[in-house]
């Protein structure tokens, strides 16, 4: 599960790869959470966009007000669950990413971590959305990491975006061909834990 991130400079970290942006402040926001609006790049038949939407897809067939929004999808069933097969194939989306948290957990605590690619790219996330809301796909945790956690987002290289934007060709099929980067992370202050904290310290390693 990935259930929150940080994004800084989208505009910066994408300017080589979109056309055009809309409505997306070049924020920096060290704890992106379900329910913010947050930068994803859509593609278009005249090109890709960089746009804000919401993190978090509540079903058309969902009834219950209190229905908890969908923010992760397992990229291993995302072509068989009704919330999700449909999207995979017609409504694709990249997340943009600086880094994303993860909690080590034990029966008396539970550590926060903080996870960055070891070139120090940006990460490109891949999603799926529904309207104005979006969610990110996970998979099974890299072997270095998953001592943290099981499962991790879905990352892509820039020169990849394009071939899973690309509808015509099977996305799930896509994601599972794609070679992984190496994930470094280090452990970060408990500060993190609220999601109402947006610092640049929040990612700073605890010495």
């Amino acid at each position: 599960m990935c259930g929150r991130y940080v994004v800084t400079k989208a505009h910066e970290k994408t300017k080589n790869l979109v056309k055009s942006t809309t409505n997306v402040n070049d924020d920096q926001n060290f704890n992106a959470h379900p329910g913010q609006l947050l930068p994803v790049i859509k593609s278009y038949s005249n090109g890709k966009t960089l746009e804000q939407l919401k993190w978090g897809i509540i079903p058309s067939w969902a009834k219950q007000k209190d229905f908890r929004p969908l923010i992760n999808a397992r990229l291993e069933t995302i072509d068989e669950k009704v919330s999700f097969k449909k999207l995979i194939q017609s409504t694709r989306c990249i997340a943009v990413m600086d880094g994303f948290y993860e909690w080590k957990r034990t029966k008396e605590n539970k550590t926060p971590y903080y996870f960055t690619r070891e070139d120090n790219a940006p990460l490109f996330v891949a999603g799926i959305f529904d309207k104005d809301q979006f969610c990110l796909i996970t998979e099974e945790a890299n072997l270095n990491i998953i001592e943290i956690h099981h499962r991790q987002p879905v990352i892509l290289d820039s020169i990849e975006i394009d071939k899973y934007l690309d509808l015509k060709k099977p996305g799930k099929e896509q994601l599972l061909n794609i070679k992984r980067p190496n994930l470094k992370f280090h452990e970060i202050s408990k500060e993190v834990n609220k999601p109402t904290n947006n610092d640049p310290a929040l990612i700073n390693p605890i010495l």
